[in-house]
C-alpha cells in the first residue's frame, strides 16, 4: 500500500485569507434623523444642543458609520460638525452604512499591505469568512496580489477558481 501524500501542503501555493486582516472593534451606525426637527429638517440651533448634550465616550475605540435614513437633506458641515465630536473616541468615521465602513476599513488596509511575500508565487485568495468581509476587499486584494503573484486563484485548494496567471 502506497503512502498518501498531501500535495496541497507540499505545494508553494500561498494562501490569503482576508478574514485575518479585519480590524477589531466596534462598528456603529449612527443615524441623525432623531436629531432634526420632525425628523427632516436641520435647525443648527437645536442640531447644535443635541450634539452638545450626546455621550460621545461610549464611541471610543469604534469605527462610526453616519447615516440619515430619514430623505432629509443634510448639509455637508453637519457631518464634519458631529466628526469634531467624534474625532476623540472613533477610530474611524466615514458617511455611509456599515457595508461602505467596512470597505473603508478594507481599502485603507490594502492599500499598505505588503505584498512581498507573494512574488512569484501562486497565491489563492480564501473565498469562506465567518466576518464580514466586503465584496470590493476581494477586489482590492486580486488586483494588488496579481502586480507581484505568479498566479491568483480563489477559493480552497481543493476546489479553487483560477483568476491570473502571469505571463
Amino acid at each position: 500500500m502506497s503512502e498518501i501524500i498531501n500535495r496541497v501542503s507540499q505545494s508553494k501555493l500561498v494562501t490569503f485569507n482576508l478574514e485575518d486582516l479585519y480590524p477589531n472593534g466596534e462598528r456603529i451606525l449612527m443615524d441623525i434623523k432623531d436629531w432634526l426637527y420632525e425628523g427632516l429638517i436641520l435647525r443648527e440651533k437645536e442640531f447644535r444642543a443635541h450634539l452638545e448634550k450626546h455621550d460621545w465616550t461610549k464611541y471610543k475605540g469604534a469605527y462610526v458609520a453616519l447615516n440619515c435614513t430619514s430623505d432629509a437633506i443634510i448639509p455637508g458641515w453637519a457631518y464634519m460638525l458631529i466628526a469634531t465630536k467624534l474625532q476623540p473616541y472613533s477610530k474611524q468615521i466615514i458617511i455611509g452604512d456599515l457595508e461602505m465602513l467596512e470597505s473603508s476599513l478594507y481599502q485603507s488596509i490594502l492599500e499598505d499591505l505588503d505584498v512581498s511575500e507573494f512574488v512569484d508565487k501562486p497565491v489563492i485568495i480564501k473565498g469562506c469568512s465567518n466576518k464580514p468581509v466586503p465584496p470590493n476587499a476581494y477586489l482590492w486584494a486580486t488586483t494588488k496580489i496579481q502586480t507581484v503573484a505568479k498566479s491568483v486563484m480563489y477559493g480552497e485548494a481543493c476546489s479553487s477558481v483560477p483568476l491570473f496567471k502571469a505571463k
